[in-house]
């Protein structure tokens, strides 16, 4: 069969982010994003990534068919501290022929430009959908995280890739009452090292605290694969898009004697369902399903979590878990999902201990997965 690819340009954006759109048509476990926010992460004229990156989008047709998609991402510093170019948004149908031709189609991208190879999915920060599924397939995405079918794995080992990175996604169940020795642990750490929890009652309180949420995002995650610190431009552009967009009650903000934040947490109301339901457009009707779900929800994700490292083994993250999971009861939240945690980010991980009879840590699991060219390692 004759595939061809071609390259799309931004103004044809929408056809390129409607394409899973009929690949998982009737799929329960697929949860569509909001094409207008698809659009400005994909958008150079609106998400500032593009002022330290380069990206390539190409389709691959059958005719007038779309039958697979890819984005190729050069970051100019990972490319000049690696010298590796990144794939994401990629999905196609189950052909060889046609995965072949994507991944073919960004290694000549990266080696026209001098890379020793190429790896992904991952976008353009460690915020976009990353990480290729490979296994949890009865598990509905959350609002942040990619769905692909089983055989994408097979497509990418066949392809020549191997293993980068692994993600874990835990889901479950809020316990009915907060474990004593949550409480007993939270109130020892607050005493003794004089750290607490910040309270709030408007938004615009939460705003201030921003940029230092960010900044320890930056200074925590460094050390994980393939994230690179959020730009000043970057940092604006996410608190824009989600501190407008928040339940002042499921965050948790640690801060110390002077007031500088220590840790945090950002939980968010499940909308999976709702973006179901949206089909990628908030309006005329989406935006309804995403309100009801928004305030009326037994179903929370847990966005974003990071505790600066010295405050990791004071136990900072009883007094992060204790305050959340105190409110989950109150509010009678039954259910938990949280975002992908990398395998090798122990300090997230141990976080959990003492949980396990409610949430199943290693029931999704995403990878990320490299080649390099003519055996360069």
């Amino acid at each position: 069969m004759a595939y061809e690819i071609h390259e799309i340009s931004p103004k044809d954006l929408k056809q390129f982010i409607k394409f899973p759109f009929e690949l998982y048509k009737g799929n329960s476990s697929y949860v569509p994003p909001i094409i207008d926010f698809e659009v400005s992460t994909l958008s150079p004229k609106k998400n500032p990534a593009f002022k330290e990156a380069t990206a390539k989008y190409w389709l691959v047709k059958d005719g007038n068919k779309n039958v697979g998609r890819v984005v190729a991402i050069l970051l100019n510093r990972e490319f000049e501290d690696k010298k590796l170019v990144r794939f994401g948004w990629i999905d196609f149908i189950d052909d060889y022929e046609v995965s072949a031709l994507l991944i073919k189609t960004v290694e000549e991208f990266a080696r026209q430009h001098g890379a020793i190879g190429v790896h992904g999915p991952l976008g353009f920060t460690d915020l976009d959908f990353e990480g290729t599924l490979i296994s949890g397939f009865d598990e509905m995405a959350t609002q942040a995280t990619i769905y692909n079918y089983p055989y994408y794995q097979n497509h990418f080992e066949k392809l020549g890739f191997g293993k980068a990175c692994d993600w874990f996604e835990m889901r479950g169940t809020v316990p009915a009452r907060v474990p004593e020795s949550l409480k007993i642990i939270a109130e020892k750490v607050s005493h003794r090292f004089k750290i607490k929890s910040k309270k709030f009652k408007r938004t615009k309180d939460v705003l201030k605290y921003s940029k230092p949420v960010f900044d320890l995002l930056n200074k925590t995650y460094s050390n994980l694969y393939g994230y690179y610190p959020l730009s000043e431009a970057q940092i604006e552009y996410f608190i824009k898009m989600y501190f407008g967009f928040i339940r002042l009650e499921y965050i948790s903000l640690i801060v110390n004697e002077k007031d500088d934040v220590v840790a945090f947490a950002i939980t968010l109301p499940s909308l999976s369902k709702a973006f179901q339901k949206a089909k990628g457009h908030l309006y005329p009707f989406g935006f309804l399903h995403v309100l009801k779900s928004f305030y009326s929800n037994n179903h929370l994700d847990l966005f974003l979590i990071a505790v600066k490292p010295e405050y990791q083994r004071r136990g900072a993250f009883a007094i992060i878990f204790y305050e959340l999971f105190s409110i989950f009861v109150n509010n009678g939240v039954k259910y938990l999902s949280t975002g992908p945690m990398m395998e090798t980010n122990n300090s997230v991980l141990n976080s959990w201990k003492g949980l396990e009879d409610h949430l199943d840590s290693h029931r999704i699991q995403r990878r990320c997965f490299i080649k390099y060219f003519d055996a360069v390692k």
